[in-house]
């Protein structure tokens, strides 16, 4: 079984990565674990300025890169399974439905933050983009609520 975890590293990227674990463990899977990461100025149509901007979105992508390898490293030895991180640059939509197309994902995993109808309207939603146009099951996180 492939399991595509999505993960933005918010609050829950950790439910996501216990429920990418669970399944995997249970179905003898292979876990995904995937952070995409923005898209590169220059792909988009813009420069990528000086040299100093340039040095923080390195700094930033290595930070992703590190984070994202003990997430996975966590999964790995907390429910004994096989865990790939993968960081991508790119719109986010696509790159997790390339990725679960490339890996002939069984199902993609990823959190949603529960924003309001106003939030979605305007910015949209990744999760709703994913679960709409996916070919396989696409399993919702919830973000937990603290009052």
């Amino acid at each position: 079984m492939n399991i595509i975890a999505a993960i933005d590293f918010s609050s829950v990227s950790k439910d996501v990565c216990r429920e990418a674990g669970e399944l995997a463990r249970d179905r003898a899977g292979h876990v995904r674990l995937v952070h995409v990461a923005e898209p590169d100025p220059d792909f988009v149509g813009y420069d990528a300025g000086p040299d100093v901007v340039r040095g923080q979105v390195a700094t930033e992508i290595r930070d992703e890169h590190r984070r994202l390898g003990e997430m996975a490293r966590d999964v790995h030895s907390g429910f004994g399974i096989e865990v790939t991180p993968l960081l991508v640059q790119g719109e986010t939509v696509a790159m997790i439905l390339d990725l679960a197309a490339r890996h002939h994902a069984d199902y993609i995993i990823m959190g949603t933050h529960g924003h309001g109808v106003v939030y979605q309207v305007l910015v949209g939603s990744t999760s709703e983009g994913v679960l709409r146009q996916a070919a396989c099951p696409v399993l919702l996180v919830p973000a937990r609520q603290t009052y």
